[in-house]
């Protein structure tokens, strides 16, 4: 019997090397990568008024999960939904993106959510947030 551990690892986050971002995409979501790609921008022009495109990130998570993030160093994002007005990092931009997408893809996806795929990705996400250095705001965004 393994004894119980009540020290959990760290989650890492990985930025994918340009000579493997052909892959990520596929990797992680199959033939729903470009519905995923598209609504996590369309989503992003959506939460961030001065947003206009630009470079992405992609990054791996050692616990199975990713995310995408913009490239600039902060941005505004405005959730009047739920009252969320903050400037964050891009990083945390891109954690709060890509949990919203997630989030709402999966409910879409009915031959993709039925299994716990995408639902599986918002919660390594989520547990990944959870130890970044601006989890409030990111949980206060995702609220």
């Amino acid at each position: 019997m393994k004894p119980f551990n009540n020290e959990q690892q760290a989650i890492v986050a990985t930025v994918v090397p340009e000579e493997d971002r052909l892959e990520f995409l596929p990797r992680h979501f199959g033939t729903h990568m470009l519905t995923v790609e598209n609504y996590v921008y369309a989503q992003f022009a959506k939460l961030c008024p001065t947003y206009t495109g630009g470079y992405w990130h992609f990054y791996d998570l050692s616990n199975g999960g990713c995310y995408l993030a913009p490239s600039r160093e902060t941005y505004p994002i405005l959730h009047a939904d739920n009252f969320f007005d903050a400037t964050v990092s891009g990083d945390a931009a891109g954690i709060i993106v890509s949990l919203f997408t997630f989030s709402r893809l999966f409910f879409h996806f009915e031959d993709y959510a039925r299994g716990p795929r995408l639902a599986n990705y918002f919660h390594w996400l989520r547990d990944f947030a959870a130890d970044h250095p601006e989890a409030g705001l990111i949980f206060r965004a995702i609220d």
